[in-house]
């Protein structure tokens, strides 16, 4: 059951930031949450969230089929593919990734802690 919980939580995470509802993101993220771009550039979620309200990040859609959730303890890694199409910082970009993302049940409650994309070939 906790494995649904976890990829309901994955969908809503990638919609809000679609939608642009990035204070429902903001909700979802844990406050040590690290966010790795294809870049190699790591954010947190204050720097994030800052990027995203500030437009540098734009994004169109995106695709997130999951293949794997694996909860162990109060973790959840959830591997998969990324899969979007996106302005950052006034570049258009296409992304296809493989992916990993990291919940972490604190109180009773999951929240996404990491992310970290490897282009595919």
């Amino acid at each position: 059951m906790e494995d649904i919980l976890i990829k309901n939580l994955e969908e809503e995470r990638f919609k809000a930031i679609v939608e642009k509802r990035y204070e429902d993101f903001a909700k979802l993220a844990h406050p040590e949450m690290m966010y790795t771009h294809t870049s190699g550039i790591t954010d947190s979620k204050e720097s994030y969230l800052s990027k995203l309200f500030g437009g540098f990040y734009d994004y169109k859609w995106i695709e997130h089929p999951i293949s794997k959730i694996e909860i162990i303890g109060d973790v959840a890694l959830v591997f998969g593919e990324m899969h979007s199409e996106l302005v950052a910082g006034n570049i258009e970009k296409s992304l296809k990734n493989k992916s990993l993302a990291i919940w972490k049940k604190e109180n009773s409650s999951w929240l996404f802690y990491a992310y970290q994309p490897t282009p595919l070939p």
